[in-house]
């Protein structure tokens, strides 16, 4: 063997070993290849960002990663062995822990119970839960993220964010579970958390790091090249390079994600700057007085046709319930709400529905749509006259109604039979918003956070489909995703504040708002 040979093999040998390493992994579902020969590698002590639009493999790539998926061909390494993930608990025997996206909490239990689910240890003597050591070992671990939620809360009286650091604290636990240094996931994590909230889980992410390997995905992609100290980019199932993130900026990844450069100004991609002026209306579209609920009081609120007013507050300001309480999905005490000049009746959603008000909530995949069910159907769900003729439903005009909304709207679903919860996240919502417009009869949209867990390009679809809709005379109530799209899309943004509106801020173009302004305004 020559010198070079051997130098070669002690430098191998010397290489430290990744922590975990996936080598063309491929995915088959019927008409759709989710991953095609992916390749990722996760580097011991590295935080490293996963990026990709919607529809790119991610979620496939994550779900084969902690054995809810079995690929159908390439190798999965941990710590260079190659392992098969048949469950969660294989994951986690590996040291593998994910902190999922659309949650994974049971609801009825206590944030101690979910948080230590699985690996209750003293927590348990014979058979019976020890409550004080339960709420020590749950308490240990929202202690590492500057977390004050009572461990002894039930779940489904947690917020989504809370919900979310529960979520966090949990998987947090394999340190005491796997022998192994642990490789942590974390998809999405930030969605709907608070800037204060996003810091703390900064932190908490950098402080892993120290003895632990993190996958962050996140479309936020200031956030990935914040916190990451590499990102890998997939793109139609398929690995797109990779780009270490000093130096790096938005626009780079971006154009590795879809294959161009894109817009800086997405908000604006593709659809002609409106005239619209909210001064020249003389009667509002939708006209609120003193509407008061348990969480919000004396709530006064016009929106004009063809108005997008966006609804800006921290987390507890109470704009969530305004928004379900102009859909009939919240009780109101006391106010009236007028729609084009007639009383709305807020005692259901049905009535909210009949009067053309379309409501697209925050919970996309537990409030928006029916997964099991198709796409035709999850489409007409709301609008069952659109497909039928009397009482029965007619195949052939609701296949022609829908292929019809799949094309405007470019939805990707290999067919309109196919389940909802088989598609992105950007197609699923592109699917609840068009269950609101296949009946031609909607007035009033109310968008609870509609591009949460978006990528650009999906965002962007959203966005321009948002303005077609304020262009046709639909007037839109946004509770946006950031102070930063809420400036971008509203014509006017309206501030709550511990249930009261506050503040009113015109967004005239060439003159908005900056996000600073708001906050000041929140606080």
């Amino acid at each position: 063997m020559s010198i070079d040979a051997e130098l070669e093999m002690d430098l191998s040998r010397s290489a430290p070993v990744p922590a975990l390493e996936v080598r063309g992994l491929v995915k088959h579902y019927p008409g759709v290849k989710a991953l095609d020969g992916v390749d990722l590698v996760v580097h011991q002590h590295e935080v490293l960002g996963l990026a990709g639009e919607n529809g790119a493999g991610k979620s496939t790539l994550l779900k084969a990663l902690v054995g809810l998926v079995r690929p159908d061909a390439g190798e999965i390494y941990v710590r260079g062995e190659q392992v098969r993930l048949r469950s969660v608990v294989d994951a986690a025997h590996h040291g593998i822990g994910m902190v999922f996206q659309e949650q994974s909490l049971v609801p009825n239990l206590t944030a101690a119970e979910n948080i230590v689910l699985g690996s209750e240890g003293v927590g348990v003597r014979g058979g019976v839960y020890r409550w004080d050591a339960m709420r020590r070992m749950a308490q240990e671990q929202l202690d590492k993220i500057g977390s004050s939620i009572d461990p002894l809360a039930r779940t489904d009286s947690l917020s989504f964010a809370e919900r979310q650091m529960v979520e966090i604290a949990k998987v947090l636990r394999i340190e005491e579970r796997s022998r192994f240094a642990p490789v942590i996931i974390l998809d999405e994590p930030t969605s709907v958390l608070e800037p204060s909230e996003i810091e703390t889980l900064f932190e908490q992410v950098r402080r892993l790091r120290e003895f632990a390997s993190v996958v962050f995905v996140s479309h936020r992609l200031d956030e990935v090249l914040d916190v990451c100290d590499r990102v890998s980019v997939l793109r139609g199932g398929r690995s797109a390079g990779e780009v270490a993130t000093a130096g790096a900026v938005p626009a780079e990844l971006h154009r590795m994600m879809i294959g161009s450069t894109g817009s800086e100004d997405h908000y604006h991609d593709n659809v002609a700057e409106r005239t619209h002026d909210s001064d020249q209306e003389a009667v509002p579209r939708l006209s609120v007085r003193g509407l008061s609920s348990a969480t919000f009081r004396d709530v006064d609120l016009d929106v004009g046709e063809g108005e997008i007013v966006a609804v800006v507050g921290v987390h507890g300001s109470g704009r969530e319930d305004l928004c379900r309480a102009l859909f009939g999905a919240t009780e109101t005490a006391a106010g009236s709400v007028v729609l084009d000049g007639k009383p709305l009746d807020l005692s259901g959603t049905r009535s909210a529905c009949a009067a053309g008000v379309g409501y697209v909530p925050a919970e996309r995949k537990t409030e928006g749509m029916v997964g099991p069910m198709s796409v035709a159907d999850n489409m007409t769900l709301t609008k069952q006259g659109v497909r039928c003729r009397g009482p029965l439903v007619v195949p052939t005009k609701q296949a022609s109604l829908v292929d019809s909304w799949i094309k405007r709207l470019s939805i990707r679903t290999p067919h309109r039979g196919t389940a909802i919860q088989r598609l992105s996240g950007g197609n699923q919502q592109k699917v609840v918003l068009a269950r609101w417009l296949v009946g031609g009869d909607i007035r009033l949209l109310l968008l609870d956070h509609p591009t949460r867990g978006l990528d650009i390009g999906a965002r962007s679809e959203v966005y321009r489909l948002m303005r077609e809709l304020a262009n046709s005379g639909v007037a839109t109530v946004l509770l946006a995703d950031s102070l930063e799209e809420a400036i971008g899309m509203a014509d006017r943004i309206v501030v709550m504040n511990d249930g009261r509106i506050t503040a009113e801020v015109g967004c005239p173009a060439g003159r908005k708002p900056t996000p600073l302004d708001l906050v000041k305004e929140m606080v």
